[in-house]
């Protein structure tokens, strides 16, 4: 079967979006869905995902409906396609009556291209009858991984989008996601029936991102060196892991002279839109967040994710660093991690009042997450061996950049287990190092703990290497950390193997200090670095400012109307005509229309001055 995508497709493509030819697999997922077919879609942050369903939804008769998690999203999709001159409406519970109303006769009368609605409002009985009275192009359902028990953010509604498939048969279903491993694929694909259909995976790689993970010593202290480093003047989201750490590490920026801005589901929901709108508005806006945020933020140019404490797991790590760099221009992630981090997650999961066999899958991927902290190879490679994708050593990750040395940990790790086992597996980490040290302390000898023979044994490593190497045996799961006794360290089943058997360790060698300070200053700088001269500099600032002044004067995010990559390329390329303009990648014929003139007349204007 001929697999290029169809005149009209392609048209459309350049017409509408700008672009000249779809990336990677889209020509195959797009002709694949406009021919009526099922798939389900797992494309990278940034891969290009709504193309797959957009284009086939206005190729197709009838109209696209778009099942997404978020209002948020769906606003700032239905925004970005009005500028491209599509009809596009959402339905959510921020919209009267009259709107709601409006668009659902839009629907009926086939008049409108695409809609985006909530699973909530998808599946109530007068909509799926709206829906059985219209012509529909096909479904899309986005953020698909939240239909999987196995996936990291599952939502009940989403697993009744299977009533899709039993009451339209005929109407393609295409499922996307940026995030799901082996077992949260299959669960998709099952669950919402598109086992007739083809799946695509178009990897896990963001090259674009540097990956940085360093041990948490003065938090703010080092996420301020980060951003002063290499991120100044730049958008970036600040993960944390409590509300109250939000509004700490908020307040601590602003006083150190950032525009920082928190985000939790605890502040009043005027505060939380408002601010949201702000860092998708201005420009340089740090938003200091719980994960309560992120999930449908469409901003293509956040150049940096920070995370002050361990997130739940893989997935949760590579779609919350996924949300840097959607534009493709570089950026960063960078976690902080301690075993305290890992005490509150154990404790989340222990609490979190969900079946027995769900608990030891998220126990099973925390401690895949712990073996990403604590690696001596590279970063990129893990995380795409972790989603069964295939990679090479990446020259752009910490441990690529700085190669962390290693070394037999074998006696090191036997006294550390010995003494976390001889002391009855109830005390934590600093206790264990005391012991180690042979600390003369009262709580020691009141526990008698001062007369065990492995008391003063571990003299041959200081109290940070102590503290590296407990928590390599804890990410390799030969020590845990027990959340009923307050952070107390046990032995595992796999520590006493070790233990019994014998065998040998290779630890990664305690850094010297905070590995991001080595390896800042020979990876990304900011955007405008990409720019060789200085005039090229000022020119991009220069459309930056006319591209800021068009959105405030609409009330939308400047992306929409061009992203940082489309000004780079007329920077480089400075057009000087319509055509030339055209030209451009991002630029269609709609949005020459709406900003041609103005963004030819600034480089105009910086010709002149030059």
């Amino acid at each position: 079967m001929d697999m290029t995508p169809s005149g009209t497709a392609l048209q459309l493509l350049k017409k509408t979006y700008g672009y000249d030819s779809f990336r990677g697999q889209q020509a195959e997922i797009v002709e694949h869905v406009t021919q009526g077919r099922h798939a389900f879609v797992l494309m990278p942050t940034g891969g290009g995902k709504s193309l797959c369903y957009q284009i086939p939804a206005l190729v197709r008769d009838g109209v696209g409906i778009i099942v997404s998690p978020l209002i948020a999203l769906m606003q700032d999709q239905v925004e970005a396609l009005k500028q491209l001159g599509i009809r596009a409406a959402a339905i959510n519970s921020s919209m009267d009556a009259g709107h709601v109303a409006q668009a659902k006769r839009a629907i009926r009368s086939g008049d409108i291209d695409m809609v985006y609605v909530a699973p909530e409002r998808l599946l109530m009985p007068d909509f799926m009858e709206l829906l059985e009275q219209s012509k529909i192009a096909l479904f899309a359902i986005d953020e698909a991984h939240c239909v999987s028990q196995w996936g990291h953010d599952f939502r009940p509604h989403y697993v009744q989008l299977s009533q899709l498939a039993e009451r339209f048969p005929h109407v393609p279903r295409i499922a996307l996601t940026a995030t799901a491993d082996t077992p949260t694929r299959k669960d998709i694909v099952e669950r919402l029936h598109l086992q007739g259909g083809r799946t695509f995976v178009a990897g896990f790689d963001r090259p674009n991102i540097h990956y940085g993970i360093a041990v948490k010593d003065s938090p703010k202290q080092q996420i301020l060196r980060f951003i002063k480093t290499s991120h100044a003047g730049e958008s970036g989201i600040v993960y944390c892991l409590s509300r109250q750490n939000v509004e700490d590490m908020a307040e601590w920026l602003r006083e150190q002279g950032y525009n920082a801005l928190p985000y939790h589901a605890g502040l009043e929901a005027g505060v939380r839109a408002k601010n949201q709108e702000l860092f998708l508005k201005e420009e340089a806006v740090i938003m200091v967040a719980t994960i309560a945020f992120g999930m449908g933020i469409n901003k293509p140019d956040v150049r940096f994710v920070a995370h002050m404490s361990i997130p739940k797991n893989i997935e949760a790590y590579y779609q919350e660093t996924g949300r840097a760099g959607r534009d493709g221009l570089p950026a960063e992630a960078l976690m902080l991690y301690g075993l305290s981090d890992v005490a509150m997650q154990r404790s989340f999961i222990e609490n979190s009042g969900a079946p027995e066999n769900q608990k030891r899958i998220e126990h099973h991927k925390l401690n895949a997450l712990l073996g990403l902290c604590e690696a001596a190879c590279c970063r990129r490679q893990i995380l795409l061996d972790y989603f069964g994708d295939v990679g090479v050593p990446c020259g752009n990750c910490d441990t690529c950049l700085v190669p962390r040395e290693t070394f037999d940990a074998t006696v090191a790790a036997q006294k550390a287990l010995s003494c976390a086992y001889r002391t009855g597996q109830r005390f934590g980490v600093g206790y264990l190092i005391d012991v180690l040290l042979g600390k003369d302390d009262e709580r020691i000898r009141r526990f008698r703990h001062d007369a065990l023979p492995l008391f003063g044994i571990g003299k041959e490593y200081g109290k940070s290497e102590w503290q590296s190497i407990f928590r390599q045996l804890v990410a390799q799961n030969l020590l845990a950390v027990d959340t009923a006794e307050h952070g107390g360290i046990h032995v595992t089943a796999e520590g006493q193997r070790f233990l019994k058997e014998k065998e040998t360790i290779q630890l990664c060698r305690p850094a010297v200090r905070t590995r991001t300070d080595r390896v800042r200053k020979t990876s990304i700088s900011q955007t405008t670095v990409l720019l060789e001269s200085d005039a090229d500099q000022h020119l991009f600032a220069a459309l930056k400012a006319a591209r800021l002044a068009l959105a405030k004067a609409q009330n939308i995010p400047p992306y929409i109307i061009f992203h940082d990559k489309t000004l780079r390329e007329m920077v480089l390329r400075r057009p000087a005509s319509r055509e030339e303009m055209l030209a451009i990648s991002g630029i269609g014929e709609q949005k020459m229309e709406r900003y041609g003139e103005a963004f030819l007349n600034v480089i105009a204007q910086h010709a002149v001055a030059g």
